[in-house]
């Protein structure tokens, strides 16, 4: 199929439906925009302004101590006094309740983190849209999987300083723009086979977010092909918050032009409609 033989009024509908989708749980009432407070926790049991009891992590796991005036609920079960979380795995969480807000207890990068969501937190309630290019079939390319032989480990950085993710590659996805063939390195995405990019380009820093954008690519057919469609490149949730933990693009999917599609800087960060 050639951009001529796209339909650019069903085209841009289903743009729109996919960016009104994705800022719906954004701006959820314990979407990212909700996060009040990223706590990292130590074996001293620690009480947060935002969260109720006080928190600990050690070698068992995560645990919360909760005064007599204090509970959580966690899939229909009240939490009261001291309660074992146990050994949290990476990038898995939990989801408490605390009245009108959940305590996510997670891991990152290793290091267990406390992170509440209130739904009256500013950033969420202020909150309008994101700003985006104009959809274009033009950016929707062609590409293939070259899977490697075996998963590879791949360590990036993160947008919390010292911090570092690892992911397990499957491969890299080829394409062509312009006439010149590009390679970015993939991680698996959410649903089985499909494939998840992490990239900075020349809009990067200038009308995009500085730090990386995401697009999910489904999973390749028999042949190994694939389509990457710039414009469902997305910001992930550091473009917003600060209170966020997500990774950088590896060093290779730095690609060295102006990828005009996609999400722009959030409002919040100074961006521009």
């Amino acid at each position: 199929m050639t951009v001529q033989d796209i339909d650019r009024g069903s085209f841009t509908a289903e743009w729109e439906r996919w960016h009104r989708q994705k800022e719906d749980v954004l701006a959820g009432p314990h979407g990212f925009l909700a996060i009040t407070g990223l706590h990292w926790l130590t074996e001293e049991p620690t009480r947060f302004e935002d969260a109720p009891g006080a928190w600990s992590s050690t070698a068992e796991g995560v645990a919360v101590e909760l005064a007599d005036d204090e509970e959580l609920v966690l899939d229909g079960q009240v939490l009261r006094g001291r309660h074992d979380f146990g050994i949290i795995a990476e990038r898995d969480s939990l989801y408490p309740a605390a009245g009108d807000a959940v305590i996510e207890v997670a891991k990152r990068g290793g290091h267990d983190i406390v992170r509440p969501r209130h739904p009256g937190n500013a950033l969420r309630t202020s909150f309008t849209r994101t700003p985006a290019y104009a959809p274009d079939p033009r950016w929707v390319v062609a590409g293939r999987f070259l899977p490697f032989e075996a998963p590879r480990p791949v360590t990036v950085g993160a947008s919390v300083e010292s911090l570092e993710h690892v992911y397990d590659s499957p491969g890299q996805v080829e394409f062509e723009l312009d006439g010149t063939a590009h390679r970015l390195t993939a991680f698996n995405g959410t649903a089985p086979g499909s494939l998840l990019v992490l990239f900075t380009d020349r809009t990067s820093g200038v009308t995009t977010y500085a730090a990386n954008r995401v697009v999910q690519i489904a999973a390749p057919d028999a042949d190994g092909r694939v389509s990457v469609d710039f414009n469902r490149a997305g910001n992930l949730p550091c473009a917003y918050t600060d209170l966020a933990t997500c990774p950088l693009p590896p060093a290779e999917n730095r690609l060295p032009v102006a990828i005009e599609a996609g999400e722009k800087i959030p409002l919040e960060r100074g961006g521009r409609g």
